[in-house]
């Protein structure tokens, strides 16, 4: 991982990193994750012209442990600051998982700071609740937590996995066995998406939608792509044999589909 760089907030600060030099990006990682969760398609978008810039979302990476809110909100008025922050937006966000909330979430809040938006096995919807709420906060308690974690992290792979998938779970397992880091994880698990789910139709930001075929994190992933996308009138696809990160596991699809969308929000003005 690169040299973070950090926007302060206070006692806590947001880890970041940038590469390329152009329109602004802003990559997202899901919780749980890393922001070299974008180590395959961040350099492959900074060699097209992009300003790409990974951050570490709250409790996770090089980003403080400890906040008052872990929610789609919370991690949203982060990204916010960090757009503000670079100085150079509007941004295109990409955001994976709960980080597609955060997005929804800040471009429903700032339309002027976030122009586009790429959403990744989008979880914007629902919240945990009754007994499966008991059962997730105890699955990921210390000490077993952050193994727990790990092998469900290998579930969002059910076909391929890259070739340094073993040396990245074991940096997020690491991560996660650092004081505080379980529990920011456990409270963004059972964080309300309410603050995403309520604000999906009010959302005038375009709008690329990218499910994998076999994510299980969904009961039919392709009806919740289009669900997703039809309330943001954005596009869908579905990306064939790919589990909840098709921009891991089945890059050289996800491409072809990111940069043509970029671009065209290039040509329309949206993004400065």
């Amino acid at each position: 991982m690169k040299d973070s760089l950090y926007v302060e907030f206070g006692v806590c600060r947001l880890a970041y990193d940038v590469s390329g030099k152009g329109p602004l990006v802003i990559c997202v990682p899901g919780m749980g994750d890393l922001r070299s969760e974008y180590r395959f398609i961040a350099p492959r978008l900074a060699d097209a012209g992009y300003q790409v810039v990974t951050m570490d979302v709250r409790g996770h990476g090089d980003t403080s442990a400890y906040w008052d809110d872990y929610s789609v909100a919370g991690v949203g008025s982060d990204i916010l600051a960090l757009i503000r922050d670079m100085e150079s937006g509007p941004a295109v966000i990409i955001g994976a998982s709960m980080a597609a909330g955060a997005a929804v979430w800040a471009a429903y809040e700032s339309p002027d700071l976030v122009h586009g938006m790429v959403l990744i096995g989008p979880a914007v919807r629902g919240e945990v609740k009754g007994i499966y709420r008991l059962l997730m906060g105890a699955l990921f308690m210390r000490p077993w937590g952050p193994a727990a974690w790990r092998t469900y992290y290998s579930r969002l792979f059910p076909r391929y996995k890259p070739e340094d998938f073993e040396s990245h779970a074991a940096a997020i397992e690491a991560n996660l066995k650092e004081p505080g880091r379980m529990r920011a994880l456990r409270r963004m698990i059972l964080a309300s998406k309410k603050a995403s789910e309520n604000r999906l139709s009010q959302v005038r930001t375009p709008a690329l939608v990218l499910m994998g075929s076999l994510d299980s994190d969904f009961s039919d992933a392709a009806a919740e792509a289009d669900r997703v996308a039809g309330a943001l009138r954005g596009e869908s696809h579905l990306i064939a044999d790919s589990g909840h990160y098709p921009h891991i596991d089945k890059i050289d699809d996800v491409v072809p589909l990111v940069l043509p969308f970029l671009e065209r929000l290039t040509e329309q003005g949206a993004v400065a």
